[in-house]
């Protein structure tokens, strides 16, 4: 299994349960691992054999910064049915990072894995 990967993708959102964060966009960042078949696209050099991760990071930096969500973990599950419904990718690993959300740590979310490794 090949794994094309979108790291980092910071994405301004409303996220959460409180009151506050309802008013206020936040960060939010993703980490996409995701399998693909790269072997035509390095015997022809071509962008549509290959998953276009521009692509995929326009696609979701639209749907994250429109959602508002309560709950990471439904932002996560719908991210990880976008890429592998719209993009036709088979497994997807999934982390969305909610930086801040609590006092003394660095870093707060979920990770989550959807479809088949093959």
């Amino acid at each position: 299994m090949d794994i094309i990967f979108l790291h980092d993708l910071t994405i301004e959102t409303i996220i959460g349960i409180y009151d506050w964060e309802r008013k206020e966009k936040q960060s939010v960042i993703l980490d996409l691992d995701m399998a693909a078949d790269i072997s035509a696209a390095a015997r022809t050099d071509a962008i549509d054999d290959t998953l276009n991760y521009k692509a995929v990071a326009k696609r979701l930096i639209e749907f994250v910064g429109d959602s508002q969500f309560q709950l990471v973990e439904t932002l996560a599950e719908r991210v990880a049915e976008i890429v592998l419904d719209e993009f036709a990718v088979k497994w997807v690993r999934l982390r969305v990072n909610k930086k801040g959300a609590v006092r003394y740590a660095g870093d707060v979310g979920v990770i989550i894995e959807r479809g088949a490794r093959d």
